[in-house]
């Protein structure tokens, strides 16, 4: 049997001897590959660069470090014979004896020529070589739609296809009896409308799909944090590569696979690879990791071994990737309101055929000559059909003016818009529902670190005892206090500290609160972390929980055989663990009655100003007959010290809390920080009013609010507007008591626990720098920068979702009662529909496409956020709206009925012009009416005008169009031209379309029926 080495090592030389020439034309391949690949990667950094170029007539300056020597050659060659298959199969298939034959994780991460303690040498030929040999960590994503496809399924909807079958039948027929001279321009023109239509839906379409893979790409992309040259620092998963070593912490997907190297407590989720929820802990004996898992406790060091579509995830994500074009509630509702306004559309259609053909064959319709156009057997069979043909084309043209697909379109492109839009504003939109739904958010849960702070920590206290050392960095405490603290806090910690030379300033990375710390260490007490960790031995950690709000570690000593135990953590829990304390002096003293008083006292004024206070406990044990202890001593510790870790609000979040409670959205804070603090932060950011009832309504603790009855949270949860202490399951139980009240919740989270709030609120909100993977892929918005104002923002885009929507159901209603009322009753009256089938193509593509791109698109103001939030049985189409379309449609049904039947004589012209006064006028009544529906309530429609360049576009596109088909296009658009008089008066008719809406909009309408 081959061994598993012979399989993945570099093999030696004398197993296989190589001639000098096949050596030669190896190593000349490599660099051939390296050369171009390095010359790829720097012409496009060079391109990018702004200055200028080094040219000569012939060619372009391109600086390329050449290969210094052969070791990088051997290097290189020397990752061509590994087998990156026989790794990846080794860790999916969980091999432990192939990783026995090898040696082990450090074995193979020598072979892949990885420091287990810093880690790769990154530097960009390295990276360069490790990408040839082993492939990036990418995935294939199933191949997306093409333009044809969208046209494809645009020419496939029923009533096109009908459209087409009888603009061919008119072609057919008109060349038949007028030859091809004369004879194609009705049918032509009907197919050539037909494919403008069609192909500008189409176009949309896909323009609007390609934007949503954009963004399907970028919620993909994660951070993680690798160690390279001995350096923590975090890079994105597709820039991970075979060698690097990837540290894990709870929350985090592992982006590629690979081995254990180092950590505790490691526990990971592999369901998203099994379909089963199964917690695998981590070790050396077990240390096989798949990508796409999620580590669910614990931390740890793990050496990559496979990327991209070598791994198990990555053979899975080509045919499961993650589809952002899931039907919203809104779509369900617009299709539903489409589809009955649809079928009266279809009703409409049938009477009016029926009545066109009874008027036909009754001998009561009239050709353009005054003679009947049907008079029995004398009248030839093409001429009947032909006008059949033509009557069931204006049929199927009413049925295309009713159905409103302008309404799915208008709401795709506004999604699109908003989503662009917001990620602009630091939101990544990962569910589309949750675009219109945060639009009707009444209520937002908030956490304070970082959502409402700065997340940036420093040390402003420290307590040793009940004495304050105000200058604690003249080391006036006793040595073995200071030793004990630098136990404590470089033992106890998952950040970490990075100094290349003894001369240079310490780099340190982890979360704020511990960077925080680690650098009051460092620079205060004089803490050498390399010496401390070398000085001891970790026996178990105990990581940071939610519940208990601590983390603790147990050490001994090398050479020694005492056992120390440190805990860090929240203040008042760790002293409620503790009955002694140290003072400066480094004597031990009991904690009486009155000492844990006054050391409770300490921590309430900390607190009182906004600090979060962290102590320090410690415990010595001996070993007990040689068997080490495994266990954490929680009780019975020796008080270390205290410290006091501010973090300011940010400066903009006061303004943001008020725009939301002006808008009439309540604003709770969720924190695990104790009450005092939480009082402190919610004042400052104006949650609090301190003239409110704080310590018995607003405020409350998180242990307080789970134990009350159901009806007394029910009675109590409106009045809450800070909850202190809180753990998670309080976080999502408070979500379940606001959505039995009715409310629509927001809820932020950056926590693993905090998923199943996030889950069950209608808006989960998760952090994009410090929130978790399994926080993210459980929330329905990122918020990237990790800033409450970008959440009023999300608010403000949802609310403009909404009223966009609202806005164009206005306007393409409007046309819609319109076009069928006028269509119904000069059908009845005269035999002959006003609107020829291309000018009623033209106008469907108006108030469709056209009118979706100029409404869709408005950006929010700040009239939004002074109305209150839309519940969830709020109704689509709302009094104001029917009162609007009402009086707009009223409005252009007599006037275009009174031109139908009076026009002629009104203005002294033949019919061909007054058909063409009639068509000019009414597309003219929607350019106007689009200004209109940009104000629902507002009088004033043409506040910011001049912002939305697209509306203007549009408007402007609209207009051209129309005087090139009157003037230009008579035979295709069946026009003649106009002269200025008549232009002017259609235009004034179409204008009074502004003073009836400000008039209107004079009319009031109650609160309740908004």
């Amino acid at each position: 049997m081959v061994r598993a080495t012979d399989q993945i090592a570099t093999r030696v030389q004398e197993d296989r001897p190589v001639s000098k020439m096949h050596k030669r034309r190896w190593r000349l391949a490599i660099t051939a590959i390296y050369f171009t690949r390095v010359l790829n990667s720097l012409s496009k950094k060079i391109l990018k660069k702004t200055g200028p170029l080094l040219r000569t007539l012939s060619y372009v300056t391109i600086d390329v470090h050449r290969l210094k020597d052969n070791s990088s050659r051997e290097k290189m060659a020397s990752y061509f014979n590994v087998d990156p298959k026989a790794f990846s199969d080794m860790v999916r298939d969980k091999n432990f004896v192939s990783l026995s034959q090898i040696g082990g994780a450090k074995d193979i991460a020598s072979i892949l020529r990885t420091d287990v303690r810093d880690g790769i040498n990154g530097g960009e030929t390295d990276l360069i070589q490790r990408k040839i040999v082993f492939g990036e960590n990418t995935y294939r994503n199933p191949p997306a739609k093409g333009f044809l496809s969208f046209l494809f399924a645009a020419f496939k909807d029923t009533t096109i296809i009908i459209l087409l079958v009888c603009a061919v039948l008119s072609l057919t027929f008109g060349i038949k009896q007028h030859g091809w001279r004369d004879g194609w321009y009705e049918g032509g023109s009907i197919i050539l409308a037909v494919i403008m239509v069609v192909s500008v839906s189409a176009v949309s379409n896909f323009r609007q799909s390609r934007q949503f893979d954009k963004l399907s790409e970028k919620s993909s992309d994660i951070r993680v944090e690798v160690v390279r040259n001995g350096r923590r620092r975090p890079i994105s998963i597709f820039e991970v590569v075979v060698g690097d070593i990837v540290y894990l912490k709870i929350g985090d997907r592992i982006p590629a696979d690979g081995l254990f190297l180092e950590g505790h407590s490691l526990e990971v989720d592999e369901s998203s690879m099994t379909r089963e929820i199964d917690l695998i802990e981590i070790y050396e004996r077990s240390p096989f990791m798949l990508s796409g898992a999620k580590v669910t406790d614990g931390f740890g060091f793990m050496l990559v071994t496979s990327v991209g579509m070598n791994t198990a995830w990555g053979r899975m994500m080509s045919s499961t990737n993650r589809d952002l074009k899931e039907e919203t509630p809104l779509q369900a509702r617009l299709s539903n309101l489409s589809s009955c306004i649809g079928k009266v559309g279809f009703v409409v259609a049938a009477l009016v055929l029926a009545v066109l053909l009874i008027r036909y064959f009754t001998g009561n319709t009239k050709d353009d000559r005054g003679n009947r156009e049907f008079i029995g057997t004398k009248t030839m069979s093409d001429d009947v059909m032909n006008a059949v043909v033509g009557m069931i084309a204006a049929a199927v043209i009413i049925i295309v003016v009713a159905i409103p697909e302008g309404l799915p379109l208008a709401l795709t492109l506004t999604l699109a818009h908003s989503m662009k839009r917001m990620m602009a504003d630091h939101a990544l939109v990962r569910k589309l529902s949750a675009c219109e739904t945060m639009g009707s958010a009444t209520t937002i849960c908030t956490d304070k670190t970082g959502t409402l702070t700065l997340n940036e920590m420093e040390v402003t206290e420290f307590w040793l005892g009940k004495e304050a050392l105000r200058d604690y960095t003249s080391f006036d405490m006793a040595s073995n206090v200071l030793k004990l603290l630098h136990q404590a806090v470089g033992l106890n910690t998952g950040g970490m500290i990075y100094k290349p030379h003894s001369a240079s300033i310490p780099e340190i990375s982890g979360s704020p609160t511990e960077k925080a710390i680690l650098s009051w260490a460092v620079f205060s007490l004089a803490m050498d972390i390399e010496e401390v960790k070398h000085n001891y031995e970790t026996i178990n950690v105990e990581a940071f929980n939610s519940l208990k709000k601590k983390s603790g570690v147990l050490v001994k000593e090398n050479g020694e055989k005492t056992i120390h135990t440190h805990w860090k953590g929240a203040a008042e829990m760790i002293l409620a663990s503790c009955s002694t304390y140290y003072d400066r002096a480094g004597m031990q003293k009991t904690i009486g009655e009155e000492e844990r008083l006054q050391l409770g006292t300490i921590i309430k004024n900390m607190a009182a100003k906004s600090l979060r206070c962290i102590a320090f406990a410690h415990k010595e044990m001996a070993e007990a007959d040689g068997q080490v202890l495994e266990n954490l001593e929680e009780n019975g510790l020796t008080f270390l010290g205290l410290v006091g870790l501010k973090d300011p609000c940010r400066l903009e979040v006061k303004t943001a809390v008020e725009s939301c409670r002006a808008a009439g959205v309540n604003i709770k804070m969720i924190t695990g920080d104790n009450v005092h603090t939480a009082r402190a932060i919610a004042i400052e950011c104006g949650i609090l009013n301190v003239d409110e009832n704080l310590d018995h309504e607003s405020v409350v603790e998180g242990v307080h609010f789970r134990h009350y009855s159901p009806e007394e949270r029910m009675e109590k949860i409106n009045k809450i507007l800070v909850m202190a202490r809180s753990t998670p399951f309080d976080k999502l139980l408070m979500v379940e008591c606001l959505k039995q009240k009715g409310h629509v919740v927001a809820v932020t989270g950056d926590g693993t626990n905090d998923a199943p709030a996030l889950k069950e609120a209608d808006i989960g909100l998760s952090m994009g720098i410090q929130g978790t993977e399994v926080a993210k892929e459980s929330s329905d918005i990122v918020i990237l920068d990790d800033n409450f104002t970008s959440v009023e923002t999300a608010l403000r885009w949802g609310r403009s979702v909404y009223s966009n929507i609202q806005k164009f159901i206005q306007f393409q209603l409007t046309v819609n009662t319109a076009a069928l009322i006028i269509n119904f009753v000069a059908a009845i009256a005269s035999g002959k529909v006003p609107l020829t089938a291309v000018q009623l193509l033209w106008v469907n593509l108006i108030m469709d496409t056209l009118g979706a791109l100029a409404l869709a698109t408005e950006k929010p103001t700040n009239d939004l956020m002074e109305k209150p939030p839309v519940g969830r049985s709020e109704p689509l189409i709302t009094i104001i709206m029917w009162r609007n379309l009402s009086a707009q449609a009223l409005y252009q049904v007599t006037i275009v009925l009174i031109l139908h039947f009076k026009g002629v004589s009104i203005f002294g012209v033949d019919k061909k012009v007054n058909s063409t006064l009639i068509f000019n006028t009414f597309v003219l009544f929607q350019v106007f009416n689009e200004f209109n529906a940009r104000k629902l309530e507002k009088k004033n429609i043409f506040t910011g005008l001049l912002t939305n360049k697209m509306f203007l576009a549009i408007i402007g596109i609209t207009i051209v169009i129309q005087v090139i088909m009157v003037e230009s296009l008579k035979r295709f658009a069946n026009t003649q031209r106009l002269d200025w008089g008549q232009w002017g008066a259609c235009i004034g008719l179409a204008a009074l379309s502004w003073p009836i809406g400000w008039l209107v909009k004079s009319i009031p309408v109650s609160i309740k029926n908004r």
